[in-house]
């Protein structure tokens, strides 16, 4: 994709209106504040790091083999506190991650970064 073609999210916003749908309809909004946001995001992103406590390589295959659906309900229970936070704060989340990504490619420019885990500051 061309950096100056923009990418369609209609279906994150689809998503969205879901998920503040289903909020509005259970008064729910009035538990949301900035903290308690963040707290529910962190807990989720939390339980995605149980599935792989303790599991060597081998083991993490068989149990997204098993478990796969499972990592997936946590990963999108991680998305939809993104989401919500980002309604939340007025952030416009695809603008704000083609920002960063334009951000991190400069930072990690191909010709030092490719095949090195070092972080931006410490790339030869």
């Amino acid at each position: 994709m061309n950096r100056d073609d923009k990418p369609d999210y209609g279906r994150l916003n689809s998503l969205l209106g879901r998920m503040l749908e289903f909020n509005r309809a259970r008064n729910w909004s009035q538990f949301h504040n900035p903290k308690d946001l963040a707290i529910s995001l962190s807990l989720e992103a939390s339980e995605v790091l149980e599935h792989f406590q303790w599991k060597s390589d081998e083991e993490m295959k068989s149990h997204l083999a098993v478990h796969g659906d499972k990592v997936g309900d946590e990963l999108a229970d991680v998305l939809y506190w993104v989401l919500l936070m980002s309604d939340y704060f007025g952030i416009d989340l695809p603008t704000a991650l083609d920002r960063k990504m334009g951000e991190n490619e400069a930072k990690y420019p191909l010709v030092k970064s490719k095949n090195s885990h070092a972080k931006y500051d410490e790339l030869a």
